[in-house]
This record gives C-alpha cells, structure tokens and sequence, in this order.
C-alpha cells in the first residue's frame, strides 16, 4: 500500500513484460491458494500502479465486478481500493507524471516486522528500493528487489491487515515469480521467508509451513528478450473464457489464450488497457 511513496524501480522504469508473456505451454501445476486471509510470510496484497487511474477502475469494475473507494485524503494521492462487496482485494494506485515506473502489477507479502525483513533481504543479496516507512496508522510499508531484478512489497501491517479475501473469484488467489535463475531464487526467498519449496524440473511451488500461495518458473526462450524477472498475480475467476472475452472488448490484450493446463486449472494472461500484466485462473469449488 504504496500511497505517496514515489520511488524509482531498480529496473531503471522499463517494464517487465515487453511482448508475450512468454511462449509454449505452462508447465503442470494446481493454482490455488492454500489459505483464503493473509498469513505471516504469505502474499497479503496486491496493487496496481497505472498512468490512468480512471480508465483502470472502470476496467477492473467491468471485470472483477470490483467497487473501488478512493482515499479523499489529499496526502493519499488518490489510492483506491477495490472491493468485493466489503471486502478489500486490491489497491489501485495514480503514478505520476515524473514517475519512473512503469504501469504493473504488485505483489506485496507480509512481514511481522518490515526493518528486519529489509535486513534479511540485504543478507540474502537482494536490495532495498523503498525504506520502510508508515502509511498513515494503517501499517508500515517497504519495496524489495531480490538478486534476479525481481520486485516485491512488504507489508507490516497495523490497522489495515491487507486482503480481506484470497483464493476467490475476484480476489488475488496465485502469485508467480519469473526468474532466469530459479536456484538462486529459491535460496533467496527461503532465507529471507522461511518458505516451503515444492520443486519439479518444470515447476516450483511456494508455501507458508507447505501451504502452497505461489509458484516459480523459469524464463528460458519461452520469454522474449529483455523481459525482466518480475512476481506475476493471477485472479481467480468464475469463467476465464469469459474475462478474456471481456478483457478483450474492454481494450485489453490476451497474451496467453485460454488454456486448460495439464492436471491443473485453466489459465489465461492479460495485458489491461494500460500495460500491465495479470494471470486469471479458474477458481475452485468444494465438492
């Protein structure tokens, strides 16, 4: 939850996913969170940073059925959450003009103390972009880089304890990175989160005490290049068809057709109106 917190990326503002998001098919994996409310060390939020904060709630709302609330606050910078019903599952926020960053998706994870995450990541050879400061009374708040390039939020949270849904249609429910040097990756993350790895030669899955929240490929010539490792949020919906159908008429661009992955869900990848890239998945249902 970034609100006037205005930094630079260490990418030098080039966007992570210049052309398809990559090329071939997904490898097997089930998406799904195991958890439905944020957990210590797990994904808590996502955010959307974009040029036209307008034109991205209106997308959004047509396809997630979000309600976004703007923060009135003039010190908030015009963030706004999306809600379902009640319920907050992402931020969106206004980039300004003289920003360096690009129009993305953000992954944000939790941290039960934000200074002592950034120490961890500095030990396990990532870097800081963003100190942690205090948003308000609503929690603490830090941007990371880990040693592939690949960024992500922290989270220390107060009175705002991030999503208060995951894992259903609408809401964030999967969260990917994309690296070129997976081996790397998975001793950073593990160092610094304490995570649970589920690896196979095509896939790793991430976990919180072996409940899986996120995976982990690989960026071989599936991916153009000069596309940089970055975390990818999927949505679970009930009808990907039928979002990328929407997404598409909306002014979106499909990137990974719908796609049904072998012993895993159906999938398809986005690119929104204004550049940034998400994945949505077909949300599972109990019995």
């Amino acid at each position: 939850m970034r609100y006037t917190a205005r930094v630079r990326p260490r990418s030098g503002g080039r966007e992570p996913f210049p052309g398809l998001a990559f090329k071939g098919e997904h490898p097997v994996v089930r998406i799904a969170m195991k958890f439905d409310k944020p957990v210590p060390g797990g994904p808590c939020w996502t955010e959307l940073g974009t040029n036209d904060i307008e034109a991205a709630k209106r997308f959004y709302t047509e396809l997630f059925g979000w309600r976004p609330e703007t923060d009135p606050r003039q010190e908030a910078g015009g963030y706004t959450l999306a809600r379902l019903g009640d319920a907050a599952v992402a931020g969106l926020t206004p980039l300004m003009e003289d920003e360096a960053m690009p129009v993305a998706w953000h992954v944000t994870f939790a941290a039960a103390d934000a200074e002592a995450t950034c120490e961890a990541v500095r030990k396990a050879g990532g870097s800081i972009v963003l100190e942690p400061t205090d948003v308000f009374d609503l929690g603490r708040f830090a941007m990371a880089a880990d040693p592939g390039g690949a960024g992500f939020q922290l989270w220390q949270a107060r009175a705002f304890g991030g999503a208060d849904l995951l894992n259903a249609p609408g809401a964030l429910g999967w969260v990917e990175l994309l690296t070129r040097d997976t081996q790397q990756a998975t001793a950073f993350y593990q160092q610094v989160f304490g995570w649970s790895v589920n690896a196979s030669p095509q896939y790793t899955q991430w976990g919180v005490d072996g409940a899986d929240f996120g995976g982990m490929m690989e960026m071989g010539d599936r991916f153009p290049l000069g596309t940089l490792p970055h975390w990818l949020p999927y949505f679970a919906v009930e009808d990907v068809d039928a979002i990328a159908r929407i997404a598409s008429g909306a002014g979106a661009w499909i990137l990974v057709e719908p796609t049904s992955v072998p012993d895993g869900p159906r999938i398809s990848v986005l690119r929104d109106p204004q550049g940034a890239v998400f994945g949505v998945y077909l949300a599972e249902h109990e019995g």
